[in-house]
């Protein structure tokens, strides 16, 4: 049966639609109004680098307070909602440990993308927050709270006309009854209802009637990314005692940061709901301030290793070097340069669709990591991240060998150009998804064993997993991602688009040689 042909204007939209990924997922779109950059499409240099790869910050968290009974479940408990934290801030790459002997919780995790003005207190300031959320029946933080956020389910960030920005709780039946109550109170009575993170009154607001159904928001002058951190402080929990790392204790010449309750309430009274900045942080109502931090202004910022009594914060280097990036990327860019000529030399015409495809999965694989598609974040890329990216390469370039050979065994039985396209490739189909599916179920196995507790594929996997240890995040969890991530274009790039492309390419009647395509006899 004659094959059927793929017209010839298919291989110029694939090249085209390739082309344009690749450009948008290397360089992003990005428009400048003076210092200020907005992104539309994140490229490249959106991508959050590892510790190994750009430094970061290590943080030795101890107890804020002494005298307090902690025991060893209370630590696991911190390092917990630690973990919780760092994923919520799509940060992967981190180590998390604790010495129950000192009571203390060592941190590290990396920089963020494309942040010059990195800021390693308020990362810290963002980690340590006990975070406990109260709510209070009138304007004053005293006596016993009405409900705290044990009874939230869950917290997530909206956005109303009348608010803008705001936090959306959901409450289980104890805090739905509490809520209820206190509402209809503040009805009755004309008080206000105030909700406190810690110290710090973050919504004040008035009650016209009863609110049942479970439900309650907590709006301010919100940003879209300060509702959402706020939410996800919510979602991960309370600490059971606040951390510190010991900055509060520098002297009068110490130029290394601080980090200070900034209460300036004279008399605890609060008269507006805007009690929060842009970023989620808590302000107090007389000034307007954050509660967050005092940052000394000191040059010397980023070289600080304070040694507070029982805890310290320093940025640490990376540890392949300052220009280890750049000299990977040469590196990188020199062996797929080699790959694709020697594709060339030997496939010709399909070498070249085959670099095409490369690029392809290349260009999507750096895409989904950073951030390109709408509604992803950026993720933490690892040297073992790296590597997972190049094993996927690999595979792409074995996909696009076996289906060329395939193509070559059916010129040598005396197929035309069009049946010898088609059966080789439907010949190499097997062993292509043989392959790929093994490395997508290893993949999953490893996402699954060293992925976040709260992960799809931790749970999937925690029946089987509980039995070697809590799970962890790391660097095994970036291979994994890199390596499912890349067979997966290698999937759509290598064996679709190739296929067609080829078929389309093919049609064009200057390249109606089978010679171009591994045969020898002039058949069309």
């Amino acid at each position: 049966m004659k094959s059927k042909r793929t017209g010839k204007p298919v291989f110029v939209v694939i090249f085209v639609l390739i082309l344009t990924l690749a450009y948008f997922a290397f360089y992003g779109c990005y428009d400048y109004y003076g210092d200020t950059k907005k992104t539309y499409i994140k490229g490249a240099e959106d991508i959050r680098w590892g510790i190994d790869i750009s430094g970061g910050v290590e943080a030795v968290f101890s107890p804020d307070k002494k005298g307090v009974k902690i025991d060893d479940k209370d630590m696991e408990t911190a390092k917990a909602i630690i973990e919780t934290r760092l994923v919520n801030l799509n940060i992967t790459d981190y180590e998390v440990h604790v010495d129950n002997q000192k009571h203390q919780v060592i941190v590290r995790f990396p920089r963020t993308a494309g942040d010059e003005d990195f800021d390693p207190q308020e990362a810290i300031n963002q980690l340590s927050a006990s975070a406990q959320l109260e709510f209070y029946e009138g304007t004053e933080k005293s006596g016993t709270p009405f409900m705290t956020g044990e009874v939230v389910k869950e917290a997530s960030s909206q956005y109303t006309e009348d608010h803008g920005y705001v936090v959306s709780l959901k409450l289980n039946s104890t805090g739905a009854d509490a809520f209820f109550k206190a509402t209809s109170n503040a009805a009755t009575n004309g008080t206000k209802i105030s909700i406190f993170l810690d110290d710090d009154a973050i919504s004040t607001a008035g009650c016209d009637q009863a609110i049942s159904g479970g439900e309650a928001i907590i709006y301010g002058n919100f940003t879209e990314k300060g509702a959402k951190r706020l939410a996800d402080l919510i979602n991960a929990g309370s600490l059971p005692f606040a951390l510190t790392t010991g900055e509060t204790s520098s002297s009068s010449d110490s130029k290394s940061n601080t980090s200070a309750a900034a209460s300036n309430q004279s008399d605890g009274s609060v008269q507006v709901t805007d009690n929060v900045d842009e970023n989620g942080n808590p302000v107090t109502a007389e000034t307007g301030d954050s509660a967050a931090t005092a940052k000394d202004s000191s040059a010397d910022t980023s070289n600080s290793n304070s040694t507070g009594e029982g805890g310290k914060l320093q940025i640490i280097s990376p540890s392949l070097g300052n220009n280890a990036l750049k000299v990977m990327v040469i590196a990188g860019s020199i062996a797929f340069g080699i790959v694709c000529l020697l594709m060339l030399i030997r496939y010709r015409v399909h070498g070249f669709i085959a670099c095409l495809a490369l690029l392809g999965q290349l260009a999507g694989t750096i895409a989904c990591i950073s951030g390109f598609f709408p509604g992803t974040n950026s993720f933490t890329l690892t040297v073992p991240g790296i590597a997972g990216i190049i094993l996927s390469i690999g595979v792409g370039v074995d996909c696009n060998v076996i289906a060329a050979e395939r193509i070559r065994d059916e010129f040598k039985k005396g197929k035309t150009i069009d049946g010898a396209i088609d059966s080789g490739f439907k010949n190499s189909l097997s062993a292509i998804i043989d392959g790929n599916v093994t490395i997508v179920i290893v993949s999953l196995v490893l996402m699954g064993a060293f992925g976040a507790p709260d992960s799809l594929m931790a749970k999937i996997f925690s029946p089987i997993m509980s039995f070697f240890g809590s799970s962890i995040t790391g660097s095994v969890y970036a291979f994994g991602y890199t390596l499912i991530i890349g067979v997966i274009f290698n999937l759509i790039m290598g064996v679709l688009a190739s296929k067609y492309m080829l078929k389309s390419i093919s049609q064009y009647k200057f390249l109606r040689k089978p010679a171009l395509y591994g045969g020898k006899k002039n058949v069309q």
